[in-house]
């Protein structure tokens, strides 16, 4: 589980660190910050399974070999 270390924190602590995220960024930034992080979120994911894809050997050559 990626989040797993979050079960440990309780709620007060989640709230001091949002309200120190709000502090650091402000409350316009947010939005872009997230969406920011949201978009290289998705491009680490693309890549891995891009990387998986390469990393598989083509299905054709097992068949010729056997």
């Amino acid at each position: 589980m990626p989040l797993a270390f979050l079960g440990s924190l309780g709620p007060w602590e989640l709230l001091i660190i949002a309200f120190i995220v709000l502090l650091l960024f402000g409350a316009s930034r947010l939005p872009g910050v997230f969406r920011s992080l949201g978009s290289g979120v998705n491009e680490f994911k693309k890549g891995m399974s891009e990387g998986d894809k390469a990393a598989d050997p083509p299905k054709e050559n097992l068949e010729k070999k056997e």
